[in-house]
């Protein structure tokens, strides 16, 4: 997708030699792991909070909490991720805390049943994996585009299984299917990584679209970092029964 406006002696006045970048690329990247750790901060506040103050027996009492917070979430990323180009920079950060709120009533539920100290170490534990695999990402330059059809397929089949999971007890598979999901999430925390370089490149000459990728390359980045922390959290869940 393209933004590129010409002057008035019809030049593309984004290949002018004297232009340079509003933000570097270390700066770029930067906010967008601001963005990134803010949703987490969001989501694992909101979810304690709620644990803590027992609000979340209150919640998941109302009728349809479940459907309709699942639904919410859906389509704010819906919306987020499909209207990028026409959102505004404040409705597109505003969308993706409003996603990390409404995910933070979700983890409430998984303080209950794990505890604070559960959930901290498996934090601290997916910080370590996320972390990792970032960096070398970044510092080796890893290309897994190549990957990238067999990272979907295995997405595919992660939430088949996990739909099928709430019916069947899939038994010592569980542990497989969970073993799974931390490599494909690992392999897409590399993926995203790099794209960040990508998008830059890509919108560093249109300053409210580089605001809004940043945003994007923030929640991408945010649900690699969920997911990871979850199937850690259902690994350890399945080993201990």
């Amino acid at each position: 997708m393209s933004f590129e406006p010409l002057n008035q002696d019809g030049m593309n006045n984004y290949y002018d030699s004297t232009w340079q970048a509003q933000e570097s690329l270390g700066e770029y990247t930067a906010k967008t792991y601001m963005w990134m750790f803010l949703g987490l901060l969001l989501t694992f506040g909101i979810g304690f909070s709620g644990y803590a103050s027992g609000l979340v027996l209150y919640a998941f009492q109302t009728p349809f909490a479940i459907p309709v917070l699942t639904g919410l979430e859906l389509i704010t990323v819906l919306v987020l991720s499909m209207k990028i180009t026409t959102l505004s920079i404040g409705m597109a950060r505003f969308l993706f805390l409003f996603y990390s709120a409404l995910n933070g009533i979700v983890f409430s539920v998984y303080f209950l049943m794990f505890g604070v100290a559960d959930m901290m170490f498996i934090f601290a534990a997916t910080a370590v994996f996320f972390g990792t695999m970032a960096i070398v990402a970044k510092v080796f330059q890893i290309d897994v585009s190549g990957l990238r059809p067999l990272m979907f397929g295995g997405l595919l089949l992660l939430i088949v299984f996990g739909i099928v999971s709430m019916f069947i007890n899939l038994g010592a598979f569980e542990v497989v299917l969970c073993y799974a999901g931390i490599i494909i999430f690992l392999l897409f925390t590399a993926y995203d990584t790099r794209k960040i370089s990508a998008l830059y490149t890509a919108y560093s000459r249109d300053p409210e679209m580089l605001a809004k990728s940043s945003v994007i390359s923030a929640l991408q980045l945010y649900l690699d970092f969920v997911n990871l922390f979850l199937y850690i959290l259902r690994l350890m869940n399945s080993r201990r029964n």
